[in-house]
């Protein structure tokens, strides 16, 4: 009974995260930046309509960011802070306001922004990009109160582009129906460009911020395609003038999806080649897939965001590594990658999955439980003992699409699932699923439960059985193997002319034998290394089972090694077709491309 009385609890946040309007404004936030050159900004928040018997507010600084699983202490930027009555500061986050009757309060601070990425603010001379949960706090207990929005920008930046809506014709003026959706608007200030395209019934800008090669009409074409591949998954689109905000930069830094917009990194010469403006595309694929799958659609224990720690879930694998998975499912069915490029990509995953030591330490579930302490803050050793919920979790999605297609005699695919999810738990029961209740939407969907798979490979750490679920599509899965080779087992890193060991393989010669991460690889059997392809060439002419004499610094001190050479483990994976398919491996086949 108390699960149950928490799950409409947490129903009805959800529901006024995403919904909530209509209420009397009592909040109005306002930003300005006086001197943008020195990467700050000037908040004041005003809160109004305050109850008499209230004796103080306790403002509350976020420390996440929604889609990006690490303790931020977005805190830290934040300085002089200050209010027109009594304050004190209670925590690292947290500042609170003696009211004692008053009916408004004002509190004010500045906040610094200069990290570029797309979890975090910057701002410059140039432009302002802001990530909310980094720049605005929130009143405790009023997340759910509207409030109004001020920017107040500098006369020679000329464009304000956010998925907010502007308040009574103002363009610098926005409306603000909850603290939720401000903290998943991003907001783009300055001088950027505009593209605009209409997709799936929705129209779409891309805010272009700094140079790069693209083509206006071929990128707004493009998109468009990539929007109604995703819709189709679906069945609707929630957006309403969806935002692409990109920023393009000298070098690429991903993306981070929003309620109703995007926020993208991207090199700014990617454009001009077929693998990165592909790459392009499958950025945008991903993060438009989440406009559905983790911002409306989510985990149980994410149906409503608490700012001020973690949430952990088991289900990461399903909202980035499902989203992955159509990330480069989309591109084949949009036309922009063969059904043979596809089958090379999903190749690939596959090495990458099962040649990493830690897929025999982590499940996939844990990955995702465990993504705020390990997959964010990744050491010299994490390679032995953690997965990537985005890549493993894209290869069991693919497995068990094919799985579904086989159970349904191809009438029903991974589509459906989603389909099913979204209408049940976004739309009827405004909640987000549990781990069981996912198993469940399969099961009801292929007409039957996979519990072996769920146990022993998505809840353990048990290899797929590939050969089985490729060959319900008259696939096979060839492995090659390359024990002949020779290796230390290490990954190193070149610095100035020095040769730093970066990672030791676990169970590998030097994991082994005692060369240590850190350590400077000095010489070789007599040779001076200064390079990864000098120690190379050496181990190349190697046999299994031969032994090396290195000299290395370990804390500025010289040893002698010797390490016995152990034959290279990794394994090559590569998806073929078989010859003669029969009729219901092709209709799986045809199923899983959405082939018409």
């Amino acid at each position: 009974m108390l699960f149950q009385n928490t799950k409409t609890i947490f129903s009805i946040l959800l529901f006024l995260s995403i919904s909530l309007s209509g209420f009397a404004q009592t909040i109005h936030y306002k930003i300005s930046f006086p001197a943008p050159q020195t990467h700050y900004a000037k908040v004041e928040i005003e809160v109004n309509d305050i109850p008499k018997d209230k004796e103080s507010l306790d403002f509350v600084m976020p420390v996440w960011a929604p889609g990006s699983y690490l303790i931020r202490e977005f805190a830290k930027g934040v300085e002089s802070v200050t209010s027109d009555a009594s304050i004190t500061k209670t925590s690292k986050n947290v500042w609170r306001v003696e009211t004692k009757g008053k009916s408004s309060v004002k509190l004010m601070y500045d906040v610094y922004g200069f990290e570029h990425s797309v979890r975090t603010s910057f701002i410059d001379a140039s432009h302002a990009a802001l990530i909310p949960t980094s720049i605005f706090m929130y009143v405790d207990g009023m997340k759910n109160e509207t409030a109004t929005l001020e920017i107040e920008k500098p006369s020679y930046w000329k464009t304000i582009s956010t998925s907010l809506k502007n308040k009574d014709g103002k363009e610098n003026t926005f409306e603000v129906p909850n603290y939720d959706i401000l903290a998943d608007s991003p907001i783009e200030i300055g001088n950027q460009e505009i593209l605009t395209f209409e997709a799936a019934g929705v129209k779409h800008s891309v805010v272009m911020y700094g140079q790069g090669n693209y083509n206006k009409g071929q990128i707004t074409k493009d998109m468009a395609k990539v929007v109604e591949a995703a819709t189709k998954v679906w069945g609707e689109n929630p957006a309403e003038d969806y935002k692409f905000i990109v920023h393009n930069s000298k070098h690429g830094g991903g993306g981070l999806e929003h309620l109703n917009s995007t926020s993208l990194v991207v090199d700014r010469m990617s454009y001009g080649t077929e693998r990165g403006y592909l790459g392009f595309l499958g950025l945008v694929a991903h993060e438009y897939f989440h406009l559905w799958n983790v911002k409306r659609l989510r985990p149980f224990a994410l149906t409503n965001y608490d700012y001020t720690q973690e949430q952990n879930t088991n289900l990461l694998w399903i909202f980035e590594g499902f989203t992955s998975y159509y990330d480069e499912l989309l591109l084949t069915r949009a036309g922009f990658v063969s059904e043979e490029g596809y089958l090379k990509t999903l190749s690939g995953n596959i090495s990458a999955t099962e040649n990493k030591k830690g897929r025999h330490v982590q499940p996939v579930t844990e990955a995702s439980f465990d993504a705020w302490i390990k997959a964010y803050r990744p050491n010299e050793n994490s390679g032995n003992t953690t997965v990537s919920y985005y890549g493993q979790g894209s290869v069991y999605a693919a497995m068990l699409d094919l799985m579904i297609i086989e159970a349904t005699d191809a009438e029903k695919n991974l589509d459906d699932v989603m389909r099913y999810l979204y209408n049940e738990y976004y739309k009827k029961q405004k909640r987000g699923f549990t781990d069981a209740e996912f198993q469940a939407a399969v099961g009801k969907i292929a007409g039957k439960p996979f519990p072996s798979f769920f146990e022993n490979v998505v809840y353990g750490t048990q290899m797929p059985d590939y050969a089985t679920y490729l060959g319900y599509a008259g696939l096979k899965l060839m492995v090659g193997e390359n024990k002949s080779k020779a290796t230390l087992g290490i990954r190193t890193i070149e610095s100035g002319n020095n040769l730093i060991v970066r990672s030791t393989e676990r169970d590998g010669a030097a994991y082994k034998q005692g060369l240590n991460v850190n350590d400077e690889v000095i010489s070789a059997d007599g040779f001076r290394v200064t390079s990864n392809g000098e120690l190379s060439e050496i181990l190349h002419y190697k046999n299994v089972g031969d032994e090396v004499e290195l000299v290395i610094a370990r804390d500025g001190l010289l040893q002698n090694l010797t390490i016995k050479l152990e034959a290279d483990d990794t394994r090559g994976f590569e998806i073929q077709k078989i010859d003669n398919p029969s009729k219901k491996q092709q209709k799986v086949y045809k199923k899983w491309m959405e082939k018409k």
